[in-house]
């Protein structure tokens, strides 16, 4: 099985698994509180439905009177600077959920607006972040040549550390503020900026909803927003370092796989020419002379000859190319015969054998060369000499 899918499934494996462990943590911790809170409820509506002497029907009403005027005590939502916030939560997925279109006009658009804002403000954060690694491994750079390190080149490790503790220094000076302006103690509001920077975006403690702060607070307003964009820019760079790297594995790994698929593919067996088997059968192994290509079942016993081109046009010597052959074929190929060494004459389109020479030796040729007579010098057309060379199985140069 390929590593990515090893991978695939080990993760899918492990986010299942973590999932059911958070389930069982929150059920602990939570399901408790949340019975004694509705028993609490229950009593509480019990107690008005007798106090004000009204029915159920009643208290429903003034339930949803009471849930639906809970959006208007900040004020307008949907004027410019409300529209603005509620845009921003939109592009960056946070969702708290505290403004909703009413209309259909509202909820079509923000469909639309989401399907071309998310996609954008991905790609900003994400550059943003690499620019803010950037600059933090310049810095940490030129920190270590003032202190004459040996050492000055950034490390992840480092620009981890350095976007750790800019997210952290980004979470304490947002929960202050917001400590300070919404009236939450500070664990509320480090929860708070932790749950927007995540964009998680829950929607049980949003900004900005008390005394109609979208209209009277402009300078909270632009902290507000400031203080999301910028921290998501953080984040976003923790996410470029930590996240990112392990999404790329897969592609490095199948790029890797291609790269050793490509590398085999060039140690296989290339032959150019004709390869004559021990039986006098002929393979053909030049590419795209006949679509033909060597046989597994006749490599016991073979050896290559390339001859010289026979064309008339052409008087070049083809050159046999062999790629580097496997180790477990190279011992059943024998020596490579120049067939120059056959002394094909051009003018006279005969051939002249190494007899001719006195540097044949008639033991490996299993001919008796007296008995040849004239066929050693005998003309011999190109087709002939290219595909009859049965005789010239075993010559030894």
């Amino acid at each position: 099985m390929k590593k990515q899918n090893v991978r695939t499934i080990s993760l899918i494996v492990c986010t299942f698994t973590y999932l059911l462990v958070g389930a069982a943590v929150f059920d602990a911790l939570e399901s408790e509180t949340e019975k004694r809170r509705w028993e609490a409820l229950q009593d509480a509506e019990d107690m008005i439905i007798r106090k004000y002497n009204i029915s159920q029907e009643d208290f429903k009403v003034m339930e949803t009177v009471v849930l639906k005027s809970e959006s208007h005590k900040a004020g307008q939502q949907w004027k410019f600077t409300g529209a603005f916030y509620y845009a921003t939560t939109v592009l960056t997925t946070i969702g708290y959920g505290h403004s909703t279109p009413s209309t259909v006009g509202g909820k079509l658009f923000t469909m639309c607006y989401a399907i071309v804002g998310i996609p954008l403000g991905l790609v900003m954060f994400q550059s943003i972040g690499e620019r803010v690694n950037r600059l933090s491994s310049y810095v940490i750079k030129a920190v270590r040549s003032s202190l004459r390190c040996k050492r000055t080149v950034a490390s992840e490790v480092d620009l981890i550390c350095v976007v750790t503790t800019l997210s952290s220094l980004t979470i304490a000076g947002g929960a202050a503020a917001f400590s300070k302006f919404e009236g939450w103690s500070y664990f509320d509001s480090v929860y708070y900026c932790f749950i927007t920077l995540t964009t998680i975006g829950f929607g049980d403690m949003v900004a900005l909803q008390r005394d109609n702060a979208l209209n009277r607070k402009p300078e909270y307003v632009m902290f507000a927003l400031i203080f999301i964009l910028f921290g998501l820019a953080i984040v976003a760079a923790s996410l470029n370092l930590l996240v990112l790297r392990f999404v790329t594995m897969n592609t490095e790994d199948e790029r890797r796989d291609e790269a050793q698929a490509m590398q085999a593919l060039q140690v296989a067996v290339k032959l150019e020419g004709d390869v004559i088997t021990s039986n006098g059968s002929i393979l053909s192994g030049y590419e795209g002379h006949d679509g033909q290509s060597l046989n597994g079942s006749n490599t016991s016993s073979m050896c290559s000859c390339h001859c010289m081109c026979l064309n008339g046009n052409r008087h070049k010597k083809n050159q046999y190319k062999l790629r580097r052959s496997p180790t477990h074929i190279r011992h059943l190929l024998p020596e490579v015969v120049p067939m120059q060494d056959l002394n094909y004459d051009y003018d006279t389109q005969s051939l002249h054998t190494l007899a001719d020479r006195g540097t044949m030796d008639s033991s490996y040729m299993g001919v008796d060369m007296a008995d040849m007579g004239d066929t050693a010098s005998m003309e011999l057309r190109p087709h002939t000499l290219l595909k009859r060379n049965v005789s010239l199985l075993s010559i030894r140069i």
